[in-house]
C-alpha cells in the first residue's frame, strides 16, 4: 500500500454531553411508549407475560389468579422504564437493578436480559455480557440487535470463530448483507481460518465485483498462507481492472517490498510517477523503500519533495516527520534537516497550527525554552481553543520563571478555560512570585471550586493560600491551611519543606517539623534548599553537630553559593563554640549577597542573634 501508515488522523476533542433532568422526562415517556409493544411482543420470552390474553375455555375463571398476573405485568412494566429512565441518566447500578427485578417477575424476558448485557458491557464485564445475550438468544433466536451485541463481545474476547459464526447466522435471514458479509469474513481471518475467509471474500465479489477492499484482505490471507503467487496475482487482477488507478500500483511495489524484493518494488513506484507525476505520496512511498534500504540520502530527498507536495494532506506529512525523528527510529537527521522540513511545512501550510507544535516541540529537545514558546504561541494565534498548547505555554513560562508572562498567559487561558483548575493554579504560582499576596488568596479560592475528585491538586491549592497568607503575616492561618495541604497530599514535598521551615522560624512543633523535612530529604537527599531545611530544623531543637552535618552537605550540592546557607552555617558554628570560624562564614554570607541587617549586626558584634 502506499505507505498507509501515513494516513492516520489527530485524534479529535471529547464532546460532553449533559443531559438536563426535563429533557431526560421527555425521553423517559417516548421510551415508554416506544416500548409497550416491546413488552407485548417480546419481552415475556417464553412466558409470554408481556401481553398474554388469558384464553378461557371454562366458564369459571380464577380471577384472583388473573389479577396476580396483571399486577406481576403491570410491575414488570414500571421496573423496565425505570431501568430505561435511570441508563439514559447514567445510573448503571440503580438500572441493573431494576433489570434484575424484572428478571425476578420473568427469568424468561429476553428484553431485560439484553438492556442488562448492555450495562454490563459498558461497564467491560463482557463474561457476564455473553452469558446474559446467549441465554436470551436461546428465548429470542430471530432478534439480530441480540446477536450484533453478542457477536461484538466475541470480537472483543477473542472468540472470533464465536463471532463468524453469528455473522453466518444474520447471513441466513439477510444473504445481501454485504456489511454480515465482510465481517464474517473478517472474524475467519482473525480465527486463522483463511480458506473459511477467502470463500466468503469470494462470494462477496460475485455480488459486487472487483473491489480494492477485498483484493487487499485475500492477497492479505494469501501472504499468511504462504501462497505468495495467488497474493500477487491479486494485485494484477486489481491493477488490470483500473490501470490507470496509481494507488493499485503502490500496492504491488508494497508487496514486492515486503517480500524483499526492493528492485521490482522500485520498479511499480516509478511507474506511478509515469502514471501520476504529481503524485505526492509516492514520494512518501519511495522514502519509506530508501529507508528501508538504509540511504538516508535519497530517503530525506524524497520526503522533501512529498512534503513540498500540496496536495497532501498535513498529518500525512507530519507523521512521516515524527517516524524520521523518533528517538527510537534508526534514521538520524541533523538538527538543520529537521528545521527544514518544518520550514517547508510551514510554507506550504502556513495556517497549520501543527507546523508551529512540531517546531517546538523540536526546539524543547535543545532545551530552547524562549524559542520554544513563541512558536507555540503563533499556534495559539491560529488556534485559541486547545487546551494542551495553553498547559504547554504557561509550564514553560514556569520553567522560565518569567512570572509576567505566566500571569499574562494564565489570565487569558481563563477566559478559553473557565473551568480547568490547572490554569488558575499556575495564575495563582504567578501571584505569589510577583508578591500580589490579596490576589493568590483570591484565586486560589476560586480555581478550588473547579477541582473534583483530585485530593493532590485541592492540597496544593491550600498551599498556595498558605503562603500567601504566611506572607501577610496571617501565621495561624496559613499553619492551618499547611496541615489541611499534607493531609490531602502527603507527598507534596514543596509543602513539607516550607512548613517545616516555617514552623522552626517560629519554634514551633519541632518534632513535627524534623519529620515533615526529613520526609523530603529522603525524597531529594543531593537538594541543598531541603538539607538546609531539615539542619535548621535540627539547629533550632538544640542538635547542633548533626544539624552541622546536614548543612555541610546543603553547601555541597548548592551550586549558586547561597549566602542564607553560609549564614545558617555559620550560626551552627557559633553555638558550637567556634566563634572565628562561625565569623569566616556570616563574611562569606555578605560577599554572596546576603544584606539582613541582623546578619550586619552579627558581624559586627561577633556573635548570634535571632532572626
Amino acid at each position: 500500500m502506499l505507505l498507509m501508515i501515513l494516513n492516520g488522523e489527530q485524534e479529535g476533542l471529547v464532546i460532553l454531553v449533559k443531559i438536563k433532568r426535563m429533557k431526560v422526562k421527555v425521553i423517559i415517556q417516548l421510551i415508554f411508549f416506544i416500548l409497550l409493544p416491546v413488552f407485548f411482543f417480546a419481552c415475556s420470552g417464553g412466558k409470554e407475560i408481556s401481553g398474554t390474553k388469558v384464553q378461557n375455555t371454562e366458564e369459571e375463571t380464577d380471577k384472583e389468579e388473573l389479577y396476580e398476573e396483571e399486577q406481576k405485568q403491570k410491575q414488570f412494566e414500571y421496573l423496565f422504564v425505570e431501568a430505561i429512565k435511570e441508563k439514559v441518566l447514567g445510573n448503571a447500578q440503580k438500572a441493573i437493578q431494576n433489570l434484575s427485578g424484572c428478571l425476578e417477575i420473568n427469568p424468561e424476558s429476553s428484553a431485560a436480559m439484553y438492556e442488562l448485557a448492555g450495562i454490563h458491557a459498558e461497564n467491560n464485564d463482557l463474561m457476564s455480557a455473553s452469558l446474559l445475550l446467549e441465554r436470551a438468544i436461546s428465548y429470542n433466536s430471530e432478534n439480530k440487535w441480540y446477536k450484533l451485541l453478542l457477536a461484538k463481545i466475541y470480537q472483543q474476547t477473542k472468540k472470533h470463530e464465536q463471532a463468524a459464526d453469528i455473522y453466518n447466522q444474520l447471513l441466513e435471514k439477510d444473504p445481501e448483507n454485504l456489511e454480515y458479509m465482510f465481517m464474517e469474513a473478517s472474524m475467519l481471518s482473525e480465527a486463522e481460518k483463511y480458506d473459511q475467509a477467502i470463500g466468503v471474500y469470494n462470494q462477496m465479489e460475485e455480488k459486487i465485483g472487483i473491489n480494492e477492499q477485498i483484493s487487499v484482505a485475500k492477497q492479505q490471507l494469501y501472504v499468511s498462507k504462504g501462497e505468495t503467487e495467488k497474493a500477487f496475482n491479486e494485485i494484477q487482477r486489481l491493477i488490470d481492472s483500473d490501470p490507470d488507478e496509481p494507488k493499485y500500483y503502490g500496492l504491488m511495489a508494497d508487496l514486492y517490498q515486503s517480500q524483499g524484493d526492493s528492485i521490482k518494488a522500485l520498479d511499480y513506484y516509478h511507474k506511478i510517477q509515469e502514471i501520476d507525476p504529481e503524485n505526492g505520496f509516492v514520494h512518501f512511498s519511495l522514502a519509506n523503500h530508501y529507508l528501508k534500504s538504509g540511504d538516508i540520502k535519497k530517503a530525506y530527498r524524497e520526503t522533501k519533495m512529498g512534503f513540498r507536495n500540496e496536495d497532501v494532506e498535513i498529518q500525512s506529512k507530519l507523521q512521516l516527520y515524527l517516524m524520521l525523528t523518533n528517538a527510537a527510529s534508526d534514521v538520524s537527521l541533523t538538527p538543520e534537516q529537521e528545521e527544514e522540513l518544518i520550514r517547508i511545512l510551514a510554507e506550504v501550510h502556513p495556517d497549520e497550527p501543527l507546523v508551529y507544535t512540531v517546531r517546538a516541540e523540536s526546539l524543547l529537545k535543545q532545551n530552547k525554552l524562549e524559542e520554544a514558546r513563541a512558536e507555540l504561541l503563533k499556534s495559539l494565534e491560529i488556534e485559541k481553543n486547545d487546551y494542551m498548547l495553553w498547559e504547554r505555554v504557561l509550564y514553560i513560562d514556569n520553567d522560565l520563571q518569567d512570572w509576567q508572562r505566566l500571569y499574562d498567559h494564565s489570565r487569558e487561558a481563563m477566559d478559553y478555560f473557565p473551568n480547568q483548575p490547572q490554569v488558575y493554579f499556575l495564575n495563582a504560582i504567578a501571584c505569589l512570585q510577583m508578591e500580589n499576596f490579596e490576589e493568590t488568596i483570591s484565586i486560589t479560592d476560586e480555581g478550588i471550586t473547579y477541582v473534583i475528585d483530585n485530593d493532590r491538586m485541592k492540597g496544593q491549592f491550600l498551599m498556595l493560600k498558605g503562603e500567601a497568607l504566611y506572607k501577610t503575616g496571617k501565621e495561624k492561618e496559613a499553619f492551618d491551611l499547611f496541615d489541611r495541604s499534607v493531609d490531602l497530599d502527603p507527598d507534596n514535598h514543596i509543602a513539607l519543606n516550607n512548613y517545616a521551615y516555617y514552623l522552626s522560624l517560629a519554634g514551633k512543633n519541632l518534632d513535627k517539623a524534623e519529620r515533615m523535612s526529613g520526609r523530603v530529604i529522603e525524597l531529594f537527599p543531593e537538594n541543598a534548599t531541603y538539607l538546609d531545611t531539615y539542619a535548621w530544623v535540627l539547629f533550632k531543637k538544640g542538635e547542633y553537630s548533626l544539624a552541622k552535618f546536614y548543612m555541610e552537605s546543603a553547601i555541597n550540592y548548592d551550586d549558586e553559593e547561597n549566602p542564607t546557607l553560609y549564614e545558617h552555617y555559620g550560626d551552627i558554628l557559633y553555638k558550637l563554640g567556634d566563634t572565628e570560624e562561625a565569623m569566616k562564614y556570616w563574611k562569606k554570607a555578605e560577599e554572596k549577597g546576603g544584606d539582613s541587617d541582623t546578619l550586619k549586626r552579627k558581624i559586627q558584634e561577633k556573635k548570634y542573634f535571632e532572626e
